[in-house]
């Protein structure tokens, strides 16, 4: 058996897809890319996304093994540490958060007590790591181009790409983040696509492409090797490159950048509190 189960979450403010994964036999489970609720008008946070997750891991009686981010994300704060508060596990992510660290680290003006070495995270995975969930084999594949730190997390059949890969009617992932790169990713994308043809693709995104009138989180190797707009079998590298750089130089900076960044680098903990006990996020100005 090496099929695992999984449940999708969707958070339709920032067009998330979160996972519960779990080996059926074990009942060993994992969460990747969980969502903190942030109202950025208020600066109120709120867990009501990861409190649904909670909620199904314990009433399945489900063992939380790993609380896995795919990247720092753009567009949503994570809630791994709450996570992990309430139900265990290992918070992870892969090792070239360094990189991310390094450059928000002095974008942000974090200070020495901003440490850039990955520590704030329980693991970080390698290239190519092989570990277990429950019984389940995976592998940590590292796929950057989005950002330097993506990672492609394949658990038995199932592959979940982060940002890397969106459903085949809308294409990739952007590539203008500080460390992204559009030749990088068309060559991590080619990884994914050399897994075999049935493998189960779990996205991060969807943003219902034009004539899809449903919110779409599960296709296949097979089916985004033949059908990707972006990046589909025949689509050599120069070309996919031109289109993406193309198409990022017309896209708006994601609405919560600032916010989830700074949040995220630090393994979605809050910065500290300033002397009258409360976090304050920074606003850059200028900066991109």
């Amino acid at each position: 058996m090496n099929r695992p189960d999984v449940k999708a979450f969707f958070d339709e403010s920032t067009n998330t897809f979160s996972y519960v994964v779990w080996d059926p036999s074990t009942r060993m489970a994992a969460v990747i890319d969980s969502v903190l609720d942030y109202d950025a008008a208020s600066g109120r946070i709120r867990h009501d996304s990861a409190d649904a997750m909670i909620g199904f891991i314990e009433s399945n009686g489900l063992t939380l093994e790993w609380v896995i981010d795919t990247h720092v994300h753009a567009d949503h704060l994570s809630a791994a540490p709450y996570v992990k508060s309430r139900l265990g596990g290992r918070l992870a992510i892969g090792e070239h958060i360094r990189e991310v660290q390094r450059v928000f680290g002095e974008l942000f003006n974090a200070g020495p007590a901003f440490s850039r070495d990955g520590s704030q995270f329980d693991h970080l995975f390698k290239d190519g790591e092989r570990y277990t969930l429950g019984s389940i084999d995976a592998v940590a594949l590292h796929t950057p181009g989005h950002t330097p730190a993506c990672m492609t997390h394949v658990i038995g059949d199932a592959a979940f790409v982060g940002d890397t890969l969106f459903m085949p009617d809308y294409g990739t992932a952007r590539c203008d983040f500080p460390g992204g790169d559009a030749r990088t990713l068309y060559r991590s994308i080619q990884r994914i696509f050399a897994l075999p043809p049935s493998t189960r693709v779990f996205l991060c995104h969807d943003y219902k492409a034009p004539g899809r009138d449903v919110f779409s989180y599960e296709t296949t190797v097979a089916q985004e090797l033949s059908g990707n707009v972006h990046v589909r079998e025949g689509i050599d590298e120069q070309a996919f490159v031109q289109l993406r750089e193309s198409r990022d130089a017309t896209l708006p900076v994601p609405r919560l950048l600032l916010p989830s960044v700074q949040v995220n680098m630090r393994a979605g903990q809050l910065p500290a509190a300033d002397d009258n006990g409360i976090s304050y996020l920074k606003i850059p100005l200028n900066a991109f």
